[in-house]
């Protein structure tokens, strides 16, 4: 079983792009036992590295430790908080949310809309823009006003709680994850003798712009980069060409942002150790840290492995612990498998 409550305490701080201090923190308690040193670089990724028998090979691992969230445009003459959007906010899933605005002090609200009886007809059956949400705090706007400033982070509330089946539910899934997919990684390969050296990056800025995942790999000028994200899973009312099974295991992407030794690589390792997988076309490299690690320096060998989520960027995102779990041991047998010869071969024709 995995560390449920590090995934707990991870998905409940806040972390919103640009302002990950909280989660630096706490990863460093954990990853610090299982790694020979930790640090913070200027941009805010989290670097947790651990030697290997052969100092030449060198691999990163990476997953985004930030989240999306909001940020205050106005203070409103009756105290109400107009906000904009960090990252790629949905506005349909904001109304009767919880809050906490990170002025001055830590503020307790809830995001606002106009309710449906007081709208007309028209307007009734419309989705709500983010323009005419505000967030409402109970203060009015001379109290406010000493507490909060325009361009104050606000980031969502909501417990991650578990589900049947070990399936949980929560904010921030996307990508603490994946963070835990990786602690994981390195609790197994402390059972290896693994040549390469591994740095397990959470990467910061990864939503709005994958930028933890640009710098940290051309800081580490690694030969193979592995990114660590989430998939959409299986829903009602979603093409099965458009998402992948939530039981079936993790993902192993291909495309134009995977090298194809890494991609038969990771597919081969599950095959040989019948850990189940799923393998998913990426037809486009955006939308995770793969597309930054790819392009770093003079090139990066790349891979993606990837975790079946429902309601992504939502506050109850949804996913199986067993996949993480999978992905883990996966991930791990990876790594020892990697060798000079294999590391030679990702350049040869």
């Amino acid at each position: 079983m995995v560390n449920v409550d590090l995934l707990k305490e991870m998905c409940e701080l806040p972390a919103v792009s640009g302002y990950e201090k909280e989660m630096q923190d706490i990863l460093k308690d954990h990853f610090q036992p299982l790694a020979d040193d930790c640090r913070r670089d200027e941009l805010g990724n989290f670097i947790a590295r651990k030697k290997g028998k052969d100092c030449g090979i060198s691999i990163m691992i990476a997953a985004h430790m930030d989240e999306i969230g909001l940020m205050v445009k106005k203070i409103d003459e009756d105290g109400f908080l107009r906000i904009s959007a960090v990252g790629g906010i949905d506005p349909r899933t904001l109304p009767g949310q919880r809050v906490c605005v990170h002025g001055r002090d830590k503020l307790e609200g809830v995001i606002g809309a106009m309710p449906p009886h007081l709208l007309d007809k028209k307007q009734r059956n419309k989705a709500h823009k983010l323009k005419n949400l505000y967030v409402d705090t109970g203060y009015d706007r001379e109290e406010i006003e000493k507490l909060v400033s325009v361009g104050d982070i606000i980031s969502i509330r909501r417990d991650l709680k578990e589900l049947e089946n070990e399936y949980v539910s929560g904010k921030a899934l996307d990508d603490r994850a994946g963070i835990l997919l990786m602690y994981e990684c390195a609790k197994e390969l402390a059972d290896y003798n693994h040549r390469a050296e591994v740095s397990f990056v959470a990467t910061s800025q990864e939503e709005v712009g994958v930028k933890g995942g640009i710098t940290s790999a051309y800081n580490l000028d690694p030969q193979i980069g592995i990114a660590i994200d989430v998939t959409h899973g299986l829903m009602p009312g979603v093409d099965k060409n458009k998402a992948v099974e939530m039981e079936k295991g993790p993902v192993i992407s291909f495309g134009p942002h995977v090298h194809p030794d890494l991609f038969e690589l990771m597919k081969k390792t599950a095959d040989d150790r019948s850990i189940p997988c799923q393998i998913q076309p990426t037809p486009s490299p955006y939308g995770t840290d793969a597309a930054g690690i790819q392009v770093a320096r003079s090139g990066v060998a790349t891979a993606l492995l990837s975790i079946p989520q429902r309601y992504m960027h939502t506050s109850v995102e949804m996913l199986s612990l067993k996949n993480i779990k999978e992905g883990a041991i996966l991930l791990a047998r990876v790594i020892n498998n990697v060798d000079d010869e294999f590391v030679e071969g990702l350049t040869c024709f």
